[in-house]
């Protein structure tokens, strides 16, 4: 049976949090175990540069942190492919091959980096790199010809422009060498959760985030601290579970369904106080991510053999994305001393 193949990553700007674990790791770790698809997982420090160029020392602390959170959540070497990016220089000779089959208005139009230019407030100084890094993505999906990418929906606008750049370059050249990748969304309600202080989006910059690797004081402060109902002053009032982090938590990590529902209407009727509700929440926390915590620290230990597993992740990978560059070199006609 021939297998679909994923392509999926990180930018290595910090450590990962559980907004990552839910949304993509946890994902991650089950379309592995499946055996239907050979799977790659990059790495994306050349994508991080792209906007942290002036500090490169954020980047190289990072990368070795992000290898620590997938290999504790279960990424498992021998079944997924961890590389990283810059490692692979095909990629580069790629982006600059499909660079010239995109349009600066079509790079212009794209919503998602209209989006992050705003968010970022770049202005007018938008690095060159960031601006085009929709063509960067294309070249890392391409280049292990993956038919499948894991995708949140405010990410479809960057598949969209990679399939446009598949068509173009197999309708130019003639050759059916690309593949159309499609995207693997996650089941709805699986997206983004909130982070502590109730904000839509947990984020590092925000400071809103618990880490896979934060111990277990910290995890407790941090939901001691986490944002509730701002109306539900005394222990009797009646409480709101719309818009409360605490209870957005407990559905998404608590299995116990009915504990969870019969909370709801205790605290909805008031006589349940935030104080206990956080406590049980810590509890279930903790229950989550200790295994994680533990099998991190454990690798942690032995630093010389998780660079062992981002090197090899690295070399295969490289013969993967040769391979497909060979074939677009010999597609566009400039492998000129190939067969002569």
């Amino acid at each position: 049976m021939t297998k679909h193949v994923i392509l999926t990553g990180d930018r290595p700007t910090g450590k990962l949090h559980i907004g990552h674990y839910v949304g993509s790791l946890k994902n991650r770790v089950a379309l592995q175990n499946t055996g239907e698809y050979e799977t790659f997982i990059m790495i994306a420090d050349m994508q991080a540069l792209t906007d942290n160029a002036r500090d490169p020392e954020k980047i190289r602390n990072s990368l070795t942190q992000v290898a620590l959170d997938y290999l504790a959540v279960g990424i498992d070497p021998s079944k997924s492919t961890i590389f990283v990016q810059s490692q692979i220089p095909a990629l580069s000779e790629l982006t600059q091959h499909y660079m010239n089959l995109v349009s600066v208005s079509r790079l212009e139009r794209n919503p998602t980096v209209k989006n992050e230019i705003k968010q970022k407030e770049f202005g007018k100084s938008v690095p060159a790199g960031f601006f085009t890094y929709p063509v960067s993505q294309a070249a890392d999906i391409t280049a292990f010809k993956a038919d499948t990418v894991p995708v949140g929906d405010d990410q479809e606008p960057m598949l969209e422009q990679t399939r446009e750049i598949v068509r173009s370059f197999n309708n130019i050249y003639g050759k059916e060498i690309l593949v159309e990748p499609e995207g693997y969304f996650p089941p709805k309600g699986l997206g983004r959760i909130p982070g502590l202080d109730g904000n839509a989006k947990m984020s590092k910059s925000l400071n809103n985030a618990i880490y896979l690797s934060d111990d277990e004081d910290t995890i407790q402060k941090k939901v001691m601290s986490m944002y509730t109902d701002p109306q539900h002053i005394r222990v009797e009032d009646p409480g709101h579970i719309e818009g409360n982090t605490v209870f957005t938590y407990l559905d998404i990590f608590d299995n116990d369904k009915a504990k969870v529902d019969e909370l709801k209407e205790q605290y909805q009727a008031g006589g349940l106080g935030d104080v206990k509700i956080k406590r049980y929440l810590n509890e279930v926390l903790q229950a989550k991510l200790q295994p994680i915590r533990e099998k991190r620290e454990e690798y942690a230990a032995d630093m010389g053999g998780v660079y062992d597993i981002l090197k090899r992740g690295s070399e295969k990978a490289n013969k993967v994305a040769n391979k497909t560059l060979e074939e677009v070199r010999d597609a566009i006609g400039i492998n000129y001393f190939t067969n002569k």
